[in-house]
């Protein structure tokens, strides 16, 4: 008797509504506790020992290029053979790719610790800092040393469509960091005390993940004897260019702070930091309906359904760029009120690039569903060769002009490439792929999602002269802007029957939410 895997009573959209409704809880609660943390947390440390703290992590963070794209590949491979029932073929992938993960983990510690060896003569840093920087590295490099064997139970669980149990599993985690936080700093520990306890309780929260894990596949066996090296070539062979994609990424967003951290100093960090939290928040908070399209594009181009590949490009573009419009244009209007508000006149400097960085942030929601089509339907490669050289170009930029623009011209080497390669390139090639002329998509896809934005922006300009500026009247107005884009957007930039499609979407997606979620199984052949 063999034994298959399967799942009964799948419901795709109510697992998607799932999924997505608890990543914005998580990304709320996320946004929220920085907002809160970041000035308490700077105010307690000063300035330089929290640029101090952003650097260490934009150095270990850029580490996951280390990830190889196995992340990537994992999920794709563990979602086929699980299509496929293939139980035993699922945990030799998931085997196979843990033990690369415990090779590069082990690869990623002694990197970090050559770093730290040497972090005096490769970043601009007091010599009263260097001890402190040091240990800080150490402690954030054996974190990551330790989570990339751990990141296998966690594409497990993406890959089930189950990424509700993680999120909320993040949110636990990140109230616990926050948490613990506060009791250190009023405690009146230093930045190496504060690291090693949020680092401990990021790495105890490593355990529900694994957990979750077991609970949607129950079946799952991990071990090193379940290597196999035709599963490692397997998975290999399209994870070369998910790692292409990652290093542009971290390239992309960043190399900025590893910039400024060497040519100018770790004050200029911290100042820098606000804007890339701003954009990040904004960044998470708008782009995630675009990743649950990938399978729908897969789909769509095995079956050679054209007409559904123009369908997401048209409406995954409008539907993005509609979230991320309001929030961009409402953030780049009320950037200097805001940042004057929460952080203090002395971060004024952080407030051009915060625009800059938030127009690479519309660039990119208005070109997601072109990328995701690029991946999907078989142009990745021009997907990973365009943005290495758009990678490539950023740091160039940046580091040519940090010396004459300081800060605005970080952000100015960041938005130029980005801004270039996704609507000369990406764009139109997804419009090639999916036989849809650029006019039409133009035309269909972005101004409908675009001129509201400007009005918008035209009404938040005026609204801000007759307030002072507080974080609960900028608060108050960004809502009113959400609400004029809103009404703008749904009363007359779509026509009727597109409007009555929205609105049957999601009283489908409230009716399933009513039903409890299927849960998966084996069964006995």
């Amino acid at each position: 008797m063999t034994r298959t895997l399967t799942t009964s009573g799948d419901r795709p959209l109510e697992l998607v509504w799932r999924n997505v409704t608890t990543r914005y809880v998580s990304i709320g609660v996320d946004g929220v506790i920085g907002l809160l943390l970041l000035p308490f947390t700077i105010a307690h440390l000063g300035a330089s020992e929290y640029g101090l703290w952003a650097l260490a992590t934009s150095v270990t963070w850029f580490f996951g290029v280390l990830d190889l794209g196995y992340g990537g590949a994992l999920a794709r491979f563990i979602a086929r053979y699980r299509a496929w029932q293939d139980r035993t073929a699922l945990n030799e992938i998931v085997s196979t790719v843990g033990c690369v993960y415990a090779a590069l983990g082990a690869i990623c510690f002694f990197v970090t610790l050559a770093i730290a060896w040497w972090v005096e003569a490769l970043f601009n840093i007091a010599p009263n800092q260097v001890a402190t920087a040091q240990s800080v590295l150490l402690i954030v490099g054996a974190y990551l040393s330790i989570r990339f064997p751990f990141a296998i139970f966690g594409g497990v669980v993406y890959a089930f469509q189950r990424s509700y149990r993680n999120n909320l599993a993040s949110i636990v985690a990140s109230v616990g960091v926050a948490l613990v936080t506060v009791l250190m700093l009023r405690a009146g520990h230093g930045l190496v005390g504060l690291v090693a306890a949020t680092t401990a309780v990021r790495a105890l929260s490593l355990g529900a993940f694994t957990w979750n894990a077991y609970r949607v596949f129950p079946e799952l066996q991990v071990s090193p004897w379940l290597f196999r090296r035709n599963r490692l070539h397997e998975v290999t062979g399209f994870s070369v260019y998910m790692f292409i994609l990652d290093c542009a990424a971290k390239l992309n967003y960043s190399a900025d702070a590893l910039v400024i951290g060497a040519m100018l100093n770790t004050a200029a960090v911290a100042v820098w930091t606000v804007g890339q939290r701003v954009a990040q928040f904004t960044q998470q908070l708008t782009g995630q309906i675009t990743d649950a399209l990938f399978p729908v594009v897969v789909d769509s181009d095995a079956a050679q359904r054209q007409e559904r590949l123009q369908a997401i490009l048209i409406q995954g573009t409008r539907v993005s760029l509609a979230f991320a419009a309001p929030v961009c244009v409402g953030l780049i209007v009320l950037a200097d009120p805001l940042i004057d508000a929460w952080m203090g006149a002395r971060f004024s400097a952080s407030v051009l690039p915060t625009r800059l960085l938030l127009g690479v942030v519309l660039v990119r929601a208005a070109t997601s569903s072109a990328n995701v089509i690029l991946k999907g339907a078989g142009r990745h490669k021009l997907l990973a060769w365009t943005n290495a050289s758009a990678a490539i170009a950023n740091v160039v930029l940046s580091v040519s002009l940090v010396g004459p623009l300081g800060l605005t011209g970080v952000a100015i080497g960041t938005f130029v490439p980005v801004t270039l390669s996704a609507l000369l390139v990406l764009y139109p090639a997804a419009c090639r792929r999916v036989g849809l002329g650029l006019r039409r998509a133009v035309a269909d896809a972005i101004w409908p999602a675009a001129w509201p934005a400007a009005v918008t922006a035209g009404v938040l300009w005026i609204e801000r002269a007759f307030h002072a500026g507080s974080m609960i009247e900028i608060a108050v107005m960004l809502a009113i802007g959400a609400i004029v884009y809103a009404g703008l957007f749904i009363g007359l930039a779509i026509a009727r029957d597109e409007r009555r499609v929205y609105l049957l979407k999601l009283q489908t997606l409230l009716i399933a939410r009513r039903e409890p979620p299927p849960t998966p199984r084996l069964v006995a052949d």
